[in-house]
């Protein structure tokens, strides 16, 4: 088994934010999925969208690595808080709040589906 290097060079899967969790924005995203495990809980990649604020609700662990400009993520609480690139952070299952691309973003994630 070899390993795997996380890059942006193949051609990305484009996407679109679904229009009930776009709030504010583009919804135009780009995804580089690059890792599955076996058991399909366990994904690995890189995702990128333009400036835009959306709702989320995580049902996964994501770690969170961002390699482009910022992100603001806002909690059902209403803090705030503020990550740059090279900011590394963890989304819990169970976050629910906003995420909000400051400019076009890039991040790297891992994110763990419990079942």
């Amino acid at each position: 088994m070899t390993t795997i290097a996380i890059t942006n060079q193949s051609a990305p899967e484009a996407d679109t934010i679904a229009a009930d969790k776009l709030i504010a924005g583009n919804a135009a995203t780009k995804l580089w999925h690059q890792f599955t495990d076996t058991t399909g809980q366990f994904h690995v990649g890189q995702w990128a969208s333009e400036a835009c604020k959306l709702s989320v609700s995580y049902d996964e662990n994501e770690l969170c690595v961002i390699v482009e400009v910022e992100v603001e993520l806002t909690d059902a609480h209403g803090t705030t808080t503020r990550y740059k690139a090279p900011d590394a952070f963890v989304i819990p299952a169970g976050f629910k709040g906003t995420w909000e691309s400051l400019t076009p973003v890039r991040k790297i994630y891992a994110a763990f589906e419990e079942n």
